[in-house]
């Protein structure tokens, strides 16, 4: 989370919004936004020409006979010059930036409204706004402040939580995507994408590894930007904001859809490589429009346990799932938890489960969380199940969550690229294997604590009669203190 200076910054640009007269929090949310997307344009764009360079590859530029409209021409201008630019050009000209006037950019920018009310009140935000990126620029891990930068300013957000979303941290998201080892031929989806945080990352890991697969392969290139990011939500303001993100990042054409994934809209099945997500755990739930081959699976009114039959569905037989759940669904007694993980364990293949401490969410949310990876298979598979119990990630675990020295997320990257060797691990161990009859043998309970064994340091005290000879002399030495505190008092009498 962001701390310090950078936060004293973005609340300060949030409260020249109310002070300039917006006062409705989404409002504010969206204007910033929009702001920061126009300024990574300009950024975007000259990135784009250098990769253009460095690959070799064509490039034209989005500002062609229209530098004018970039950023850092923007901000040199005068305060009524630059209101009128942005009010009568720039807003016109980002609303037609995608040339397909289907696409998620189009559909979700073309309501788009300017609402800064006076030319004073712009310059102050412009100003605001690069002296807050001369900061972000300076941290070490850039890409991390910014999309903690965004969650910051949706927790402002008066309705934030009430539908049970919640910020996933960037290194937890990062985590999942290297966890879930993505390929350029993958199909992704995030069913419950909020502003596209897991697609953000996922098209930055593929870009970082295989970079010369996609971007040298027309048809690699063509999937990447077009067909590989599919993301559902029901927020109209997540979605418009994860299709900037997602442009911003380079991929052109994701598919960002509003959709409730949980009812019959959702008509997905079998289509998916790869599903990477924090869905919703709480929140109202409209029992009648659930898809009712969600509800054969788990008859429940629990969205954790209907996402993940969904995700069973969305999958292709192959297809592998890293979610985060509630620690409730790893141990709950209802039918409807054991049917869901029986499902799972017996007839996919269930590969592991990581047991996040309470406070990764803090100060949004304290809630027991678990990441639980599995393969669609249809046809069983489940041999032995992986077990990690993570203890720090990077982060204190109060609400402050200041970085430490201490982070378990390399160690649990590189023991699930190695299982092989997890195979002498013991139950007293911070990681080990679980055979599936044991879990079978326990009701399909999945918690950690279930199978974790502790370990015992056997202590050596000394003789009852060397502790009595202490507490003797002990006493003999208190009573000859008092005494010479008597003699004092004398004396002085």
């Amino acid at each position: 989370m962001i701390t310090g200076e950078l936060k004293n910054k973005v609340d300060r640009l949030w409260e020249m919004f109310w002070t300039g007269g917006l006062t409705n929090p989404l409002d504010v949310i969206e204007q910033i936004t929009y702001l920061m997307f126009i300024r990574d344009l300009d950024e975007m764009d000259n990135t784009g020409k250098k990769d253009s360079l460095m690959l070799d590859l064509p490039y034209k530029s989005i500002f062609t006979g229209k530098e004018y409209l970039r950023w850092s021409s923007l901000r040199d201008k005068p305060a009524d010059t630059m209101y009128r630019t942005m009010q009568g050009e720039i807003f016109p000209f980002i609303k037609t930036l995608h040339a397909d006037n289907g696409s998620a950019y189009a559909k979700y920018m073309d309501d788009a409204i300017f609402k800064i009310p006076t030319p004073q009140l712009l310059e102050k935000i412009i100003t605001a706004l690069d002296e807050l990126y001369a900061l972000v620029d300076k941290a070490p891990d850039r890409k991390d402040v910014r999309g903690d930068l965004y969650e910051y300013m949706l927790s402002r957000l008066t309705t934030a939580g009430t539908n049970g979303q919640f910020r996933t941290p960037r290194h937890i998201i990062r985590m999942i995507v290297e966890l879930l080892d993505l390929r350029p031929d993958d199909i992704i989806c995030d069913p419950a994408c909020g502003t596209s945080g897991f697609l953000v990352a996922a098209g930055e890991y593929l870009k970082g590894k295989y970079m010369d697969d996609i971007f040298y392969d027309k048809g690699k290139k063509a999937h990447y930007d077009n067909a590989m990011f599919t993301g559902y939500d029901m927020d109209r303001t997540m979605l418009r904001i994860g299709a900037m993100n997602m442009m911003t990042h380079g991929i052109k054409n994701p598919h960002i859809v509003y959709k409730d994934s949980l009812s019959d809209q959702n008509a997905d099945r079998g289509k998916y490589t790869k599903i990477l997500t924090n869905p919703p755990f709480k929140g109202s739930l409209d029992h009648d429009i659930v898809s009712t081959d969600l509800t054969k699976v788990t008859k429940t009114k629990k969205t954790e346990l209907l996402f993940l039959a969904l995700f069973l569905r969305m999958l292709k037989n192959g297809g592998r799932c890293a979610s985060i759940v509630p620690d409730g669904v790893l141990f709950g007694s209802g039918k409807a938890h054991a049917d869901i993980r029986k499902e799972i364990v017996e007839n996919h293949r269930l590969e592991a489960v990581i047991s996040m401490p309470s406070g990764v969410f803090k100060p949004y949310a304290g809630v027991s969380t678990a990441v639980i990876i599995f393969t669609k298979t249809g046809a069983g598979g489940t041999d032995k199940v992986w077990f990690y119990d993570m203890r720090s990630d990077g982060y204190s675990l109060d609400d402050k969550r200041t970085p430490t020295e201490q982070s378990d997320i390399p160690d649990i990257t590189a023991r699930f690229q190695n299982l092989a060797a997890e195979e002498s691990r013991v139950r007293t161990d911070q990681s080990f294997l679980v055979p599936k009859a044991e879990i079978v043998s326990n009701g399909y309970d999945l918690s950690i604590n279930k199978y974790k064994q502790s370990s015992y340091v056997e202590e050596n005290y000394p003789h009852p009669r060397e502790i009595l000879a202490e507490i003797n002399e002990l006493e003999r030495e208190i009573r000859e203190g008092l005494a010479e505190l008597e003699a004092l008092i004398d004396e002085k009498q």
